[in-house]
């Protein structure tokens, strides 16, 4: 990043605080407006933020780091996120987590080389076709490895 991109990025969180009068209740609805105006939080923002609303650097950082939703890095190209909530872990979810981070070369959740992002969240809300995964904004039901990785490799991983 240059500095002049960070420069930006600093400016558009300050202004973003500036919108909701410096509120620090009101720090969740900022993040989220950064994250959908830059795609994520830099790291750079966030002592930014913190003077703006008058919080510690580590209160900010805390936030962002707490949230799944929140990213601090760019997005990959593709995100999938795999539900072990319990009704899609009793019907495999967890099975279906290892088969997916393997075939993608990961050992644990994260982004592979080739920019897939995966994660495990708690409940997409589609316990009666477990187990479930989402794709971006697609949610698939009843997902076994193969058509979780026919539909990764569908979107251009």
């Amino acid at each position: 990043m240059t500095s002049m991109e960070r420069d930006r990025m600093i400016d558009t969180a300050v202004g973003l605080c500036e919108k909701y009068r410096n509120e620090p209740a009101l720090l969740l609805e900022i993040l989220h407006d950064l994250q959908e105006t830059v795609g994520y939080i830099p790291e750079e923002t966030q002592p930014a933020i913190a003077k703006c609303l008058n919080l510690a650097k580590a209160e900010v950082h805390g936030v962002v780091s707490f949230y799944h939703d929140f990213r601090s890095a760019p997005d990959s190209n593709i995100t999938v996120k795999v539900c072990r909530a319990e009704a899609c872990q009793s019907m495999g979810a967890n099975r279906l987590l290892e088969d997916i981070l393997a075939r993608n070369g990961l050992p644990k959740t994260g982004t592979s080389d080739k920019g897939v992002t995966i994660e495990e969240v708690y409940c997409l809300g589609n316990c009666a076709l477990a187990p479930s995964a989402m794709i971006g904004e697609r949610l698939m039901g009843r997902v076994t490895a193969d058509r979780l990785q026919s539909a990764i490799e569908g979107v251009g991983a």
